[in-house]
């Protein structure tokens, strides 16, 4: 379902903030994979996300999604592909904007335009129904405006307009780390329902390591812009955070560095 052949990404190349986000990276995700990310602060992560969005031109290497080559298609081009959640909860959704009409907007992500009504009955009472599975109280304040929303209702509504048309691929960029512990366990557990009943090829960064042990089906560990760690089965479901910040340490020759993430 998505394929990354050889990728390289360079910014600012040739001055002194020279920095190489990925370093030839390869990567497949068969259809249905939920593979979580980890890695250190600059380990490129989110690039590689970005990367495969089209936020940015790939320096060399080639990224196909259901087989198709998307390697020169810019990022409006590949949103009929994807689905995404940010960091901040207040991306990803229009504040000005009431929910049933954001959900609308994502229903519509890649299709022709024409006049009609905005919204039919029929729709309402399938984004009625959608809502309900959040259990967040969100179908009964469907013409309340987004910005009103807490940030894990915002949250949970950008998973839910992200996954509403099945994207070929669900991206998650640390999608839980700017909530309280709390909502952001609640916005988990949504995640993996809305992934598993879906059957979404997902790919989650997270600073959490359990987190990224409990979670998906497969585990990949990022270092200087390449992948040095990629486990799934059973081996990934006995691993603890000690094998982790153990491999780690074996595959880059140097201690994992990121306090966030040992706080986690």
């Amino acid at each position: 379902m998505l394929k990354i052949e050889n990728v390289y990404k360079t910014f600012n190349p040739g001055t002194i903030n020279e920095k190489r986000a990925l370093n030839g990276i390869d990567l497949i995700l068969n259809e249905g994979d939920f593979v979580t990310v980890i890695g250190g602060n600059g380990a490129g992560k989110s690039t590689m996300l970005n990367m495969i969005a089209g936020v940015y031109p790939v320096d060399a290497g080639t990224i196909l999604i259901d087989s198709d080559n998307v390697t020169k298609f810019p990022e409006h081009k590949r949103a009929k592909y994807l689905g995404r959640v940010f960091q901040d909860p207040m991306t990803g959704t229009a504040s000005d904007m009431n929910i049933e009409e954001n959900l609308a907007i994502a229903a519509r992500r890649g299709k022709t335009r024409f006049l009609g009504w905005g919204i039919t009955g029929k729709e309402r009472e399938d984004y009625k129904e959608r809502l309900k599975m959040l259990d967040l109280g969100l179908e009964s304040r469907m013409t309340a405006k987004v910005g009103l929303l807490s940030g894990g209702q915002r949250q949970a509504l950008t998973l839910l307009m992200a996954s509403l048309k099945k994207p070929k691929v669900l991206l998650l960029d640390e999608h839980t780390a700017a909530l309280d512990p709390k909502t952001a366990k609640k916005v988990l557990d949504l995640t993996e329902e809305i992934v598993n009943k879906n059957h979404l090829t997902t790919l989650m960064i997270t600073h959490n390591m359990k987190d990224a042990i409990r979670l998906g089906n497969r585990l990949i560990m990022m270092h200087e812009g390449r992948i040095i760690y990629d486990v799934s089965g059973e081996e990934k479901k006995n691993l603890k955070v000690s094998d982790l910040l153990a491999k780690f340490e074996e595959a880059s020759g140097g201690e994992f560095a990121n306090d966030r993430m040992m706080l986690s």
